[in-house]
């Protein structure tokens, strides 16, 4: 039995109950969230490995066969995404040690972060309708605790309204479950797969429609996406991070198994609507964007305007779209996550996100000005950087299909999102620092509060990060390699279904 596909799950539960078992004492909970962060990632490494030398993994909880009970399923794309999300899991621990106040770690942040991220693995691995959806209530939970914590104003508000789209989301989604068994019988994906082909039922059409939408809210899709700017920006910025880097990426992971293995019949009926989403979602975005002067409320925007671009390779459906969409959903992870966690040290160097009341980093911290260029010109899609050769695929794949208005817009788009990231360069690294508050040394006071550790603690994972975007825009062959693969297994659907149904 394939015991490396539930290992990432069983770390991430058993490390927050560790946590929560040693609640009163922060530095254990401290060693026991680093430890069990580079836990989980060995498990992800193994798992990765384990999959690339053996095929799609399946194993069957309490030994009842497919499609009878829980199937838990790791093909290339889970494992990938559950390797990024737990190389992402560890940097993230790094940064909250230095950056997660006392009140909070008592409260209960570690425990709610590993159950977010047990919920995130078990999102990507699972073979099974129902406890996709449940994995996603897990990912609920925890995430709207994780954004109330605190429980400043702001914070609340932004909670309130996360929570109430994504119940509804939530709600759409059980119903569409519903109508599934109803009409399949089945909750095995594998096994809704191989029935829905045959089955042209107004129900089954009725339920894939209802995923459709729950999986839109989830991923922040045009018009579904008002919840996100709204919330994003509220809690600290190691949680924005941890929300940018694997909330709507769930919901991308779910449309491209929504319209590559359970409903693959009907993607060329989707494809006029979902490209017009696609288009809609990146302008939207990237225009919500220019429109901001909070560096987080930029950033949180942008996730939005690239998640079209995610959309549009789903759309188009072709081996060189799903390419581009995989590459580039990997890229934004990583990228985003380092954004992030960039306009968090600017929010402690300098006491705000706002840019109008802040400037001069470049002169006094120059490593993070060129760290937040790289990532910036990376997010923006400038050569040689990984977001280049996201946006390269995706806009070929385009031109190949003949869908060059949805090409032309994913062009013009990557050209504000310059404008956005030249916005924050100029105002917080490039101007002088306001003069209402030189006087003050903000930046000196906020940092030199800091212990070396803690200082480190910010620096080196977004070290780390810009190293691994850096890996992404110029290790190709075997990223390329690796990626082809799973467009293979994505556009071959029955490879999926033999290896859960063992047929």
């Amino acid at each position: 039995m394939p015991y490396t596909v539930v290992l990432p799950i069983i770390i991430a539960l058993f490390t927050a109950v560790l946590c929560l078992a040693c609640l009163r004492f922060i530095r254990c909970q401290r060693f026991i969230a680093v430890l069990g962060s580079a836990t989980l990632l060995g498990a992800a490494i193994w798992l990765f490995i384990e999959v690339q030398a053996k095929g799609i993994l399946s194993i069957n909880i309490g030994n009842w066969p497919a499609p009878y009970g829980i199937s838990l399923v790791a093909d290339l794309l889970s494992a990938t995404l559950v390797l990024v999300t737990a190389s992402i899991g560890l940097v993230l621990t790094l940064y909250s040690l230095a950056s997660i106040d006392r009140p909070r770690q008592r409260y209960g942040y570690y425990p709610l972060y590993y159950i977010l991220i047990a919920g995130v693995c078990g999102a990507f691995l699972t073979g099974d309708l129902f406890n996709l959806y449940v994995f996603f209530e897990v990912m609920l939970i925890a995430s709207f605790v994780l954004l109330a914590l605190g429980g400043e104003r702001n914070q609340l508000e932004g909670a309130v309204k996360y929570v109430v789209m994504n119940l509804v989301a939530s709600a759409l989604f059980l119903v569409g479950v519903g109508l599934i068994y109803g009409q399949l019988g089945t909750l095995n994906m594998a096994h809704i797969a191989q029935l829905a082909g045959s089955n042209s039922s107004h129900l089954v059409n009725t339920a894939s429609t209802l995923l459709l939408i729950a999986f839109s809210v989830k991923a922040a899709v045009f018009p579904f996406f008002f919840w996100l700017p709204a919330s994003y920006h509220t809690p600290p910025p190691v949680v924005s991070a941890l929300f940018a880097a694997l909330l709507t990426k769930v919901g991308v992971y779910s449309l491209l198994r929504h319209s590559t293995l359970l409903f693959a019949s009907s993607q060329e009926m989707l494809q006029p609507a979902l490209l017009i989403i696609a288009g809609l979602t990146m302008v939207i975005g990237v225009l919500g964007a220019a429109t901001q002067d909070n560096i987080r409320r930029i950033l949180s925007f942008h996730i939005i305007s690239q998640i079209g671009y995610m959309i549009m390779g789903i759309a188009l459906g072709t081996s060189l779209a799903l390419i581009g969409t995989v590459y580039f959903l990997i890229h934004n992870m990583v990228v985003k996550t380092n954004l992030f966690l960039i306009a968090g040290w600017i929010e402690r160097a300098k006491g705000t996100a706002e840019l109008k009341k802040i400037g001069g980093l470049y002169q006094n911290n120059p490593w993070i000005a060129c760290l937040f260029l790289l990532s910036a010109l990376a997010l923006v899609g400038l050569p040689p950087l990984s977001g280049f050769w996201g946006k390269l695929l995706l806009v070929r794949s385009g031109f190949d299909d003949g869908q060059y208005l949805i090409a032309a817009v994913a062009l013009f788009v990557g050209l504000l999102t310059l404008v956005s990231m030249t916005k924050i360069w100029n105002y917080a690294f490039w101007k002088p620092t306001p003069l209402s508050i030189t006087s003050t040394n903000s930046d000196e006071v906020q940092l030199t509060s800091l212990s070396r550790i803690q200082q480190w603690g910010y620096f080196l994972p977004i070290l780390l990060l810009t190293f691994v975007t850096l890996g992404l825009s110029f290790a190709l062959d075997p990223i390329w390699a690796s990626i082809q693969t799973i467009a293979d297994q994505l556009n071959d659907p029955q490879s999926y279904i033999k290896a859960v149904l063992q047929e």
